[in-house]
């Protein structure tokens, strides 16, 4: 403790250490941007987040012999693993949260003029659950929308979310009991969570079960009518009954806490993977016969125009509580040079779509989000 302290004092030396009446500590001082809250916390700012199915599939490839009680024995690991980052990130939350909600935030790099005006801001209390959209690897590829989010608010986000990820696991009983204390109990660094960001559903309709609303290709054939609809759609509405669950748990747990949607953008069936994961379209549209790329493209294009007309539909029915971010057509269509692979945009993509949220949450929280 001694020595953490030597540490801050050195980093600033304006610290000035204060124990409240609940025996927290707490720092006096000036205010703090989110990079220098992170540094006198004593948090590494790029910690590896490698998609946890990632290891997993590394890890069953390393079995020499994948026996039952091994497997059991993996899956053990990884949920363990699981829950400690779970854990380290809630930790690492609450210590910048708590320091910055203590000291003041500086406003966010980049609006200086702002900033001047204004000199601190009130932070915005953010957490996210959803799919490797908001949680792609930060130490190779920067990190997804929430780690690029964060640089852009200037606070720190509980990111909840975990690469391949599906709606119906997310609001399945295990994961829904853990959005039902996020949302019950609040900000762990107290009050109220002010939004809520998901992002799923885009696992729920590719890889395997793709073949399933795929039709076999015809010539000529318009893209909805390459897809079987009663298939696609009861997929679909799966998808739905998720949203619709967390919009109800927000109304009885926290209705005050804001839900914000987004819709992925056109990904490119062209068969390329990630870390030992994927493709994920390309398989199932070869298994139907569809001879080139653009045969491909075309469908996916449809299947998730289908998708963001579903959720759009949904939050015209909660126009003051829910927003639906439509990023598609943000990346330049058709280009495989904006894409890391068959799902993920590259670095600059990614950038596109922090920005979009950055400008709804602006709109929304005017006083909090330069």
């Amino acid at each position: 403790m001694a020595k953490d302290t030597e540490d801050k004092e050195k980093r600033n030396k304006e610290d000035t250490r204060v124990i409240s009446s609940e025996g927290k500590a707490a720092i006096a001082g000036p205010p703090l941007t989110l990079d220098e809250a992170r540094k006198v916390a004593g948090i590494r700012i790029l910690q590896s987040n490698i998609p946890t199915a990632a290891l997993d599939a590394t890890n069953t490839r390393k079995l020499a012999e994948p026996t039952p009680a091994k497997l059991g024995e993996e899956r053990v690991r990884l949920e363990i693993r699981r829950q400690k980052e779970q854990e380290r990130r809630k930790r690492e939350y609450v210590a910048t949260m708590s320091l910055m909600k203590a000291r003041g935030a500086w406003c966010p790099k980049g609006i200086a003029a702002k900033a001047a005006a204004a000199k601190t801001f009130t932070p915005l209390q953010v957490v996210a659950e959803g799919d490797s959209w908001f949680d792609y690897p930060v130490p190779f590829f920067g990190g997804g929308i929430i780690k690029r989010l964060e640089d852009r608010l200037g606070v720190p986000i509980l990111n909840l979310a975990e690469a391949g990820d599906e709606v119906r696991f997310m609001l399945g009983v295990k994961q829904r009991r853990r959005l039902i204390e996020t949302l019950k109990h609040g900000c762990p660094a107290g009050g109220s969570w002010d939004v809520l960001l998901f992002s799923g559903g885009g696992n729920d309709i590719v890889d395997n079960p793709m073949a399933l609303w795929l039709c076999d290709w015809v010539a000529g054939a318009l893209p909805e009518n390459q897809i079987n609809s009663p298939r696609y759609n009861a997929a679909l509405q799966l998808i739905r009954a998720g949203y619709e669950d967390l919009i109800s748990l927000r109304d009885s747990l926290s209705s005050t806490t804001h839900l914000i949607f987004h819709a992925y953008d056109f990904a490119i069936p062209d068969g390329r993977g990630v870390c030992h994961l994927g493709p994920w379209m390309k398989p199932a549209f070869d298994l139907h016969g569809y001879p080139d790329l653009n045969s491909r493209f075309i469908v996916v294009k449809e299947m998730l125009k289908q998708f963001a007309s579903m959720l759009s539909n949904l939050q015209a029915m909660y126009p003051s509580s829910v927003t639906f971010i439509n990023g598609q057509g943000t990346l330049p269509i058709m280009n495989v040079d904006a894409w890391h692979n068959e799902l993920h945009p590259k670095s600059d993509g990614f950038d596109k779509f922090a920005d979009l949220f950055q400008r709804e949450l602006k709109r929304l929280f005017p006083r909090k989000v330069a």
